[in-house]
């Protein structure tokens, strides 16, 4: 359910600043924040180019919405993973670069072509093809030629780009960029990225006049010989920390309500959801929220009576879950609030107030890349700021109960 879809409709009335009644809960989505971390990226690579990586739905935050406010910030050059999501980008971005990280598979390259999209070439047949194509078809978008130097994945071996060398130097070769990826960019000290900067530069000069990459998200923090000609960081844009050995430097760009659907008490020695894994120590208030694991809510996040599991905040503080994450619901204690605090209808906040992608990630056992991609489609979906809704998201009042209602 997307609340703000086209820009144009965005800012034509206020009612795209309500969530409607029937939601279970509202993701918003900060454009802002995201056009600020691209632009704290940009700084801290200069004089490198900022890509931006904007596959799988834009870590799920909405590619054409990310993508626009991207593109009218001053960005120039994006990443996907597939054909079908650089149609989307292209469709925000008309005059954008755009790369398909996923590779060029056979008989593809009209749809390459069509939305003059680039493919990441990592494999010698690959290759192949795609002179193939682009010398029957007369195509001269151009492709990129991805090296492996150590995460051993998608790309040519060092010695398999050494044998093109010889195509590079010869000229009119139709490649635009030579890439790699780090395998362990968010450890500082990791051995392995002096090794393959090391191997990444060797090879990438003999690429003759042909723009080098490097850098992801964490690469940008580890310093300027990492950044080469262009940085392209994905999660750090979304607000997940690229630098987990310190402090996060980007703002969070995500905040998940999901709606309160019942009140109810239960008594000192009861259990609470499946399996009974959980039991009250003394009279208990709860408040039962409509989310789960299949929005994206890990069942990971359970607590039981020997471990406590992930917070979340109502009405301004946080408040413990109790027992296992089912697959629409979660039930959050809310004995230490006053009662009058939180009423059904109201919102639970899942991510934000003080809720990071990355602690939640945490207690899902996983990082916040997971985090944002599994973020679930029956959340309304919320934009603010860029091209989108320029105020929060406005919630209707929850319904009054009446005075004598029992929880």
């Amino acid at each position: 359910m997307n609340i703000a879809t086209d820009p144009k409709s965005q800012l034509s009335s206020e009612a795209n600043l309500a969530a409607p009644p029937t939601a279970i809960g509202i993701l918003t989505v900060d454009l802002d924040a995201i056009v600020a971390n691209w632009r704290k990226l940009e700084k801290t690579a200069v004089p490198a180019e900022c890509a931006a990586v904007v596959k799988a739905n834009a870590y799920g935050c909405g590619a054409e919405q990310v993508t626009r406010a991207l593109a009218n910030a001053g960005c120039r050059t994006f990443f996907v993973a597939t054909v079908e999501e650089a149609a989307a980008v292209r469709a925000a971005a008309p005059q954008a670069t755009i790369y398909a990280l996923g590779g060029f598979f056979p008989n593809s390259g009209d749809s390459y072509a069509r939305i003059d999209c680039k493919p990441v070439i990592g494999d010698l047949n690959e290759l192949a093809e795609w002179d193939v194509f682009c010398r029957r078809s007369g195509w001269s978008g151009g492709a990129a030629v991805h090296i492996d130097t150590g995460l051993n994945r998608l790309g040519l071996t060092v010695s398999e780009a050494q044998g093109i060398i010889p195509r590079i130097n010869a000229g009119d070769h139709g490649i635009t960029l030579v890439m790699s990826h780090l395998a362990s960019a968010e450890l500082l000290n990791n051995p392995a990225n002096a090794r393959q900067l090391s191997t990444f530069r060797e090879i990438a000069s003999l690429f003759t006049g042909v723009p080098a990459s490097l850098a992801n998200s964490s690469g940008v923090y580890l310093g300027a010989p990492f950044q080469f000609d262009m940085v392209r960081p994905g999660a750090a844009l979304y607000g997940v920390n690229p630098t987990p050995e310190a402090d996060n430097p980007m703002q969070q760009v995500v905040e998940l309500k999901a709606r309160i659907v019942r009140i109810r008490n239960i008594e000192r020695g009861e259990t609470v959801g499946y399996g009974g894994t959980w039991t009250a120590r003394r009279p208990t208030r709860l408040a039962i929220v409509s989310a789960g694991y299949a929005d994206g809510y890990f069942r990971a996040a359970s607590s039981n009576d020997g471990t406590r599991g992930a917070e979340v905040v109502v009405a301004g503080k946080r408040c413990p879950i109790a027992g296992r994450v089912s697959m629409d619901l979660i039930a959050v204690d809310v004995t230490d609030l006053d009662k009058s605090a939180v009423r059904r209808g109201h919102m639970a906040t899942l991510i934000g107030e003080g809720i990071t992608v990355d602690e939640l990630a945490h207690h899902f056992g996983t990082i916040g890349y997971e985090v944002l991609t599994s973020l679930g489609r029956r959340f309304a979906r919320v934009y603010k700021g860029g091209n989108a809704v320029v105020d929060p998201v406005a919630l209707p009042s929850p319904p009054a109960e009446p005075a004598a209602a029992s929880s």
